[in-house]
């Protein structure tokens, strides 16, 4: 079993525990302060209700303040943790119209599933959802089959 752990996890646990324990008072936390969910997948059509009049981003009134703040802290989080850990910001070498399309794919698998894989990964499998559940199965599936497909086409090796 460890030499799996290792073969899995070749930089240790630790960071991830400690990752996951952050993120889910975070999402306790929202909870308990909001009675909303947290998901980020919602980010961007609760920012377009401060420049629309549209009824389907002003539906995101109430929680758009938070949820802001919520997407910020996502990313400036990360930024200390590369900073403090890592000795600087971490950059990619993919390139950029994989980043461009890999994004406009999130964007549109969150808007089809109804929700993110924060939202349904952490929210909804912890609350025993099972459209959640249903879900993360879904994204974790075409996750490792697209990976999977990259790395035999050689297109795909992580770094």
């Amino acid at each position: 079993m460890q030499e799996l752990i290792e073969i899995l996890f070749p930089n240790g646990v630790f960071h991830y525990a400690v990752g996951g324990i952050f993120v889910g008072l975070g999402a306790a936390l929202i909870y308990v302060g909001t009675g909303i969910s947290a998901g980020a997948s919602t980010f961007l059509e609760s920012t377009l209700s401060y420049v629309s009049d549209a009824s389907r981003f002003q539906q995101y009134r109430p929680s758009r303040d938070w949820r802001v703040v919520f997407t910020l802290g996502i990313v400036s989080g990360a930024a200390v943790y590369a900073v403090v850990f890592q000795g600087g910001i971490w950059l990619t070498e993919v390139e950029p119209w994989r980043l461009l399309a890999g994004g406009f794919l999130i964007g549109v698998g969150t808007r089809v599933g109804k929700g993110c894989t924060s939202g349904h990964g952490v929210c909804g499998v912890g609350s025993a959802s099972g459209a959640s559940i249903v879900n993360v199965a879904v994204f974790l599936s075409i996750a490792v089959g697209v990976a999977l497909v990259m790395a035999s086409l050689g297109l795909g090796v992580a770094r």
